[in-house]
């Protein structure tokens, strides 16, 4: 069995709420290769569910050596660390998480993640309707001002 199929095998498992098992496969995939990251995620997370959250943070820093600036890595270990009650350093990884998405939205462009931004996933739009501008326009009382030297005062407009 591949790696890859040896994740979706454990992913499985953690959807199905298998934890144990879930966590005995990630092992072995991270026996077979240490540096796999969304394998070592993935086992913080099942650390996580269980409740074993000492684990679960030395996982996440595992993955944090891994991708230092990834922001889903900040993200869980706030969580990890709020629900071990370490809220000062939850808060550090929150912000960082923020930093790491913004450092993310300042470089290369994102792939297209909704329909709208997709062109080959997008709905047909409406045509405009055309818009005519009127062949006359109605008078502007404002714009009449009496001539110099007359001394009849312009005509209201009705």
């Amino acid at each position: 069995m591949s790696l890859q199929d040896q994740y979706d095998d454990a992913m499985f498992d953690y959807s199905t709420g298998a934890f144990d098992s879930a966590l005995a496969k990630f092992n072995v995939i991270l026996d077979a290769e240490p540096a796999h990251f969304d394998a070592r995620l993935a086992l913080a997370m099942c650390h996580y569910r269980i409740g074993d959250f000492a684990a679960a943070i030395a996982e996440g820093h595992k993955a944090e050596a891994l991708r230092p600036n990834e922001q889903l890595v900040h993200t869980n270990l706030s969580l990890f660390y709020m629900k071990s009650g370490d809220k000062t350093t939850a808060e550090k990884h929150g912000l960082k998480a923020r930093i790491s998405a913004w450092k993310q939205d300042m470089t290369a462009p994102a792939p297209a993640t909704h329909a709208h931004e997709d062109p080959e996933l997008q709905l047909a739009q409406p045509k405009p309707k055309a818009f005519k501008l009127p062949e006359k326009f109605p008078d502007m009382p404002w714009k009449k001002q009496p001539k110099l030297g007359s001394a009849t005062p312009p005509t209201p407009a009705p």
